[in-house]
């Protein structure tokens, strides 16, 4: 099983349009594939319509979640767009955490951890005990990704949240026809920042088709 949690397209800085997003998913054994383009105060209100009308995929696809992922957005202003978000009609909503691959600003991960209308919080970089607490308070996801440069704290990662009990999925973050990853390719990413295997598989697998059971209720 594969659930993709974390994906862009040409609605923001991906490559693919969404209809072939989520083919090139369904063809990867995906069951499921969040379209999480960026968004900011400036372009949330074209971005998330037009990620809404790909949810019709999902008749002849896979299932497709629309989603953002909120980006660089100032801390005391995340909540109005993550509310904003919502409204607009995102199902599922993914924070762009402080990576140490981009400038994010500081206090990016303590925001995010503190809303609980958050999914998951990605590539947090060097992310502290107390966010990775908070998030999991929320019931927040903590994200291993796949993504270059993005990764290179992943190990860290894994150490903090495991220490915390904090949740955790693994996401491609893809931006590019080979970025999507097959079951067994996040494994390797999974294990390969530290996770057993048993924990590797919960990432994977069971962690996500949890999270987006919730969407449902």
């Amino acid at each position: 099983m594969r659930i993709e949690l974390h994906a862009h397209t040409i609605l923001s800085d991906g490559e693919l349009t969404p209809s072939e997003l989520v083919r090139r998913a369904m063809v990867l054994d995906h069951d499921a594939i969040a379209i999480t383009d960026h968004v900011d105060m400036t372009n949330i209100d074209i971005v998330v319509p037009a990620i809404l009308k790909a949810t019709e995929l999902t008749d002849d696809y896979i299932r497709t979640i629309p989603g953002v992922e909120i980006t660089h957005v100032p801390p005391k202003q995340m909540d109005r767009v993550i509310r904003k978000a919502k409204e607009l009609g995102a199902q599922w909503i993914v924070v762009h955490g402080e990576t140490l691959a981009e400038p994010v600003m500081k206090g990016t991960n303590l925001a995010a951890a503190a809303n609980p209308d958050v999914d998951v919080l990605a590539h947090p970089g060097l992310v502290t005990e107390e966010e990775i607490r908070k998030a999991t308070e929320n019931d927040i996801l903590i994200e291993i990704t796949g993504r270059p440069f993005h990764n290179i704290t992943n190990g860290h990662v894994v150490s903090v949240a495991r220490k915390i009990g904090a949740a955790m999925v693994v996401n491609s973050d893809c931006h590019a026809p080979g970025d999507l990853l097959n079951e067994e390719d996040a494994i390797k990413i999974a294990m390969g920042a530290g996770m057993t295997v048993k924990e590797a598989k919960e990432a994977v697998s069971m962690t996500p088709l949890k999270a987006i059971k919730k969407l449902d209720l």
